[in-house]
């Protein structure tokens, strides 16, 4: 029987399980997946029980902190500094499965990352997403807080020095919400917008990243937040005419792409669409 599990502080509520759960059901697999909440000073004393494991994601705060314990980072690990998914065997080799998350979303929601894409948040998990953009030929337009502007101008420097050729820029929030003042009165179209910001997660549901004029500007809408189902960003989108898709398709991908990295399973799309359904329904 295969052995699974989540590592981080603090764990609260997590759907992973039971997505884990259903993944190996669907892919035959006779396994167990548990959280295991681990203080920081617990860490490197727990290594000995991690190797036990047949693999184990990685959550906040460890994503770098577990590094040392890979001995060999892969490519979509070593990229952004950042391993949440660990294959333990002759070797372990740190992934991160939420960069396979992210782009398998966009394609489910029909949209491109090489388009014009604007990203609202600049955190961990915006990082990613506009370092994936431009890596795939986007043109990206990063909107953040004026506290988070550095942040922002030096993630887009690090991208630049790795690839000259990205095209990128930010863009100033002066007050909490996007809207045309911050472009000038001139908001220019994009073909997909991503809201990589903690702006309309449950409970303050009944906020949004950007004003209903920004998104009229926007094509594909990608909004990271999954708890609410649906948040005001995507039921405003629809409303619009727009596609638009939550976070749970995320977070439901990168754990099928943990378990095709441990056990070279393949899931068909139906299924997967049925699974994020499903999910979104335990809300």
């Amino acid at each position: 029987m295969k052995k699974y599990a989540l590592i981080g502080h603090p764990l609260g509520h997590s759907l992973s399980p039971q997505i884990h759960a259903r993944l190996m059901e669907l892919a035959g697999i006779e396994g167990s997946y548990e959280k295991l909440d681990i203080p920081p000073e617990e860490l490197k004393n727990r290594f000995a029980e991690l190797s036990e494991l047949d693999g184990f994601n990685v959550t906040i705060p460890y994503k770098v902190d577990i590094i040392p314990y890979c001995g060999r980072q892969d490519m979509s690990a070593a990229r952004f500094g950042s391993v949440n998914c660990v294959k333990n065997g002759a070797e372990k080799v740190g992934y991160n499965t939420d960069v396979f998350g992210f782009t398998r979303s966009i394609d489910m929601l029909g949209a491109s990352l090489a388009s014009h894409v604007l990203v609202i948040g600049c955190g961990g998990v915006g990082r990613m997403i506009a370092a994936e953009a431009a890596y795939s030929g986007g043109d990206v337009t990063v909107a953040v807080l004026p506290d988070f502007l550095i942040d922002a101008e030096k993630t887009i420097s690090g991208i630049k020095s790795r690839m000259p050729r990205a095209r990128m820029k930010t863009v100033e929030i002066k007050n909490s919400t996007l809207s045309a003042e911050d472009f000038g009165g001139n908001v220019p179209g994009y073909e997909l917008l991503i809201n990589a910001s903690p702006v309309g997660m449950f409970p303050k549901t009944d906020a949004m990243p950007c004003t209903k004029d920004i998104l009229g500007r926007c094509g594909s809408v990608f909004d990271v937040v999954y708890n609410p189902k649906e948040t005001l960003l995507t039921k405003t989108a629809h409303e619009l005419g727009k596609p638009a898709m939550t976070g749970m398709a995320m977070l439901v991908l990168q754990a099928a792409a943990a378990q095709e990295i441990w056990n070279g399973c393949k899931f068909e799309a139906d299924d997967l669409k049925t699974l994020i359904a499903d999910m979104e329904n335990l809300i």
